[in-house]
């Protein structure tokens, strides 16, 4: 139907429900001369009379009563739903979907989205674990986490987590069998315990630091794993040396059940961001994810 037919009829319901010219076009924004104009084409045009006019007032014909029964209801139901739309756009409500990895969604979205899901049960948030560089925009995903460093410049990021380093940790029971390694390169020596790249398909590479010089050592190993946490509870086990995040790793070094090594070697990398599309019109929803997740150095 073309625009003017639309608008056409919109005019006609108002003058057939307000019973006045005058009436109608106040709430159409419109003078009663025009809107009478309008109707009169539109008379003419379905060649039916839909409206009876006198000097006092304005009431459907026969024709106009059954096209108004017939179109009414229909228009009715799109300004309801323009309306809804309008409440969904103002209420935190709707699914966001986040790509990162479980460490991530056990040290900080674990302790931040209880209170946020119970507070707005109308939020619903997917989480999907990827070790790759995810495009979030391909995937239909809304956002993403990565290192600070490793977001590009081209998206918005937002700091939720603060810095930290990886370690190099082992079970007793692994180092009784081996001497802990005094130099990366040491590590060529060792049953490590390898991180694959899901959309990269590689293994990732160790990575250390010391006096300004920076390695990446291949390391191999009996088992290759695809998350931190899984790699933490293999070196648990003694399956070999794992390459994790201290603070994932600190409770078991302090009882004792994990040994820190190359603890001078490991690196301090900048601290998780979730990033996304800077052209992206935010959702009530996101934009509360988004703050519940800000990283707070108070916190």
């Amino acid at each position: 139907m073309a625009k003017e037919h639309i608008n056409n009829m919109i005019a006609f319901l108002a003058v057939a429900r307000e019973r006045s010219f005058t009436r109608a076009g106040a709430q159409l924004g419109v003078s009663a001369s025009a809107l009478s104009h309008t109707i009169k084409g539109l008379e003419a045009q379905l060649g039916v009379r839909l409206l009876a006019r006198t000097t006092r007032n304005v009431a459907p014909t026969e024709a106009g009563e059954r096209l108004m029964k017939a179109i009414g209801p229909h228009f009715d139901q799109i300004e309801a739903e323009i309306e809804a739309l309008g409440e969904l756009r103002d209420k935190p409500a709707g699914t966001v979907r986040i790509t990162c990895n479980d460490y991530v969604i056990d040290t900080i979205f674990r302790p931040k989205l209880g209170p946020l899901l119970r507070d707005y049960p109308d939020i619903h948030v997917e989480l999907a674990i990827d070790y790759g560089f995810t495009d979030i925009i391909e995937q239909r995903f809304d956002a993403g986490v990565r290192l600070g460093e490793a977001v590009s410049k081209d998206m918005i990021a937002v700091r939720i987590g603060p810095d930290w380093r990886f370690a190099v940790v082992g079970s007793p029971s692994y180092f009784e069998r081996r001497s802990p390694p005094q130099t990366p390169q040491d590590l060529t020596n060792h049953n490590c315990i390898n991180l694959r790249l899901n959309s990269a398909g590689g293994l990732y590479a160790w990575e250390f630091e010391k006096d300004g010089r920076e390695l990446r050592v291949r390391v191999e190993g009996q088992l290759a794993l695809n998350s931190a946490v899984s790699m933490l509870n293999a070196a648990l086990d003694g399956f070999g040396l794992g390459y994790v995040p201290e603070d994932l790793a600190r409770p078991y070094i302090a009882d004792g059940r994990l040994i820190d090594v190359l603890a001078d070697w490991c690196p301090v990398v900048q601290g998780y961001h979730l990033y996304y599309p800077s052209r992206r019109q935010v959702s009530p929803a996101f934009a509360l994810l988004v703050d519940t997740l800000r990283y707070r150095r108070m916190e």
